[in-house]
């Protein structure tokens, strides 16, 4: 599943809050995609890491 999930969340919150009046809620939307692209970035990449280093040589 990964985290797609969230992104899609988070930009059904921003568009329901833009067309609702809700500024305050699309701009912490907005902020909250950026945290989660930040946090997700560093988590792949990690993971990514921890899979090279650990494939075994031949």
């Amino acid at each position: 599943m990964g985290y797609d999930w969230i992104f899609d969340v988070l930009h059904d919150l921003k568009a329901f809050a833009e067309a609702n009046d809700m500024p305050e809620l699309a701009a912490k939307s907005a902020e909250a995609l950026t945290v989660a692209a930040a946090e997700v970035a560093v988590r792949t990449d990690a993971a990514k890491r921890v899979n090279r280093d650990t494939r075994p040589t031949v």
